[in-house]
């Protein structure tokens, strides 16, 4: 991602929407937010993973996400697609679609963050957006970014188990290990002392013995 980097504080753009202008940070507010590009309204995968991304909604609501998508499409397009995105999943079909879509038409935002995909060319041999996910803290902050290609589609419940990881670590001493998900046990820091660990994990913690000797593998459960 050119020019934009974790820990750096996201722009704050105007921007049309399917349910109105927007100032980005007035749309955070103070909650946590998820910003995610896809190439081109009414396409194949880029309507599974918005119907994903709908399905999943309440549980974006519940971490006090706000949700936000962009393309290059204008706001009447993603107006008239969303209606096939919310169609598929029946029982949520006469909904609409939870989150608004930023019209980047001009692809003002999708350069200014770095989103252009050059391999994937619309009819004009113009680039699309890829399949972007940033998602920002209450101060303003990129936490996390990933890029996918246009021929892969994201997975949102991988993109929930990534936030509570970021929500838990933002707020206690701890790192989440490969495969965790909420409940399981969460790592000591580096940085903490065996001392510090003890006054701030009451539960204790484990550390598993390792050939070179060092004590860096230490686990204490989910605080």
């Amino acid at each position: 991602m050119p020019g934009l980097l974790l820990g750096d504080v996201f722009p704050d753009f105007e921007a049309n929407t399917s349910t109105g202008k927007i100032k980005f940070h007035e749309f955070l507010g103070n909650s946590w937010g998820i910003l995610f590009s896809h190439p081109r309204d009414f396409t194949p995968v880029c309507t599974t993973e918005l119907a994903s991304a709908a399905r999943l909604s309440n549980e974006f609501k519940k971490r006090d996400v706000k949700m936000i998508a962009l393309s290059i499409d204008s706001v009447e397009d993603h107006c008239s697609w969303s209606k096939d995105v919310m169609a598929l999943h029946p029982e949520q079909a006469a909904s609409p679609l939870p989150f608004p879509i930023i019209a980047d038409d001009k692809r003002e935002l999708s350069v200014l963050l770095g989103m252009l995909d050059p391999d994937e060319l619309d009819k004009d041999g113009i680039p699309l957006t890829a399949r972007c996910v940033f998602v920002i803290g209450p101060d303003k902050k990129l936490k996390l970014s990933i890029l996918y290609p246009a021929t892969t589609g994201r997975n949102f419940a991988e993109i929930l188990r990534v936030i509570d990881s970021l929500q838990l670590t933002a707020k206690k001493k701890v790192a989440t290990p490969v495969d965790w998900k909420p409940g399981d046990d969460v790592m000591v820091i580096p940085s903490l002392s065996d001392e510090e660990a003890k006054k701030l994990f009451p539960a204790g913690f484990n550390t598993k013995e390792l050939p070179s000797g060092k004590n860096y593998l230490r686990y204490t459960p989910h605080p």
